[in-house]
């Protein structure tokens, strides 16, 4: 059963996309092992063109990730829940979160290996936050983030009694 507030997110999100041309059939889907708890609204690919699809997809999904941002922001404003909502296409998000997920692990392995911090290159605000859940429960690892929007980057080092200096992971961006 939906509950009310993502149902009309859902509706939302259809609205959204009806304006811009495309067709009905945004559906509530089965959210993933999803450590952040969101709903998962998923836009079906099957009844989109090929241009449609390409729309949503093109560089890496900014269009998709303006919806999400747009769909996000509105709910929270009309609500006092801050339930954060994820919009699939074509296991775009699903596909992203497994990147996110080896490239933590690897950029885990790369700080153990040289006691040195690394620094993720460009991420969105969501894929920092994705990132620091995935890495927060590591004893041997802090996660901050350092630097201004769009500079702003992900960093992962060893932990120390120091590392409280920068953004701590408990901001979480």
């Amino acid at each position: 059963m939906i509950d009310t507030q993502t149902d009309d997110a859902r509706t939302w999100l259809q609205s959204a996309l009806q304006l811009m041309g495309f067709p009905d059939g945004v559906q509530v889907a089965e959210a993933p092992d999803d450590p952040d708890g969101q709903r998962w609204l998923e836009i079906p690919e099957e009844a989109l063109s090929p241009a449609q699809k390409e729309l949503l997809l093109n560089r890496e999904g900014e269009v998709l990730d303006a919806l999400q941002f747009l769909l996000n922001t509105t709910m929270h404003l009309q609500t006092d829940s801050n339930q954060p909502y994820t919009v699939e296409l074509a296991g775009h998000r699903l596909k992203r979160q497994q990147q996110l997920a080896e490239m933590a692990r690897d950029a885990a392995a790369q700080v153990r290996s040289s006691g040195e911090e690394f620094v993720f290159g460009a991420l969105s605000a969501a894929e920092r936050r994705q990132i620091h859940m995935l890495l927060q429960d590591e004893p041997d690892l802090s996660t901050f983030s350092r630097g201004k929007e769009p500079e702003r980057r992900l960093v992962v080092r060893p932990r120390t009694a120091d590392a409280a200096e920068e953004s701590p992971d408990a901001a979480l961006d």
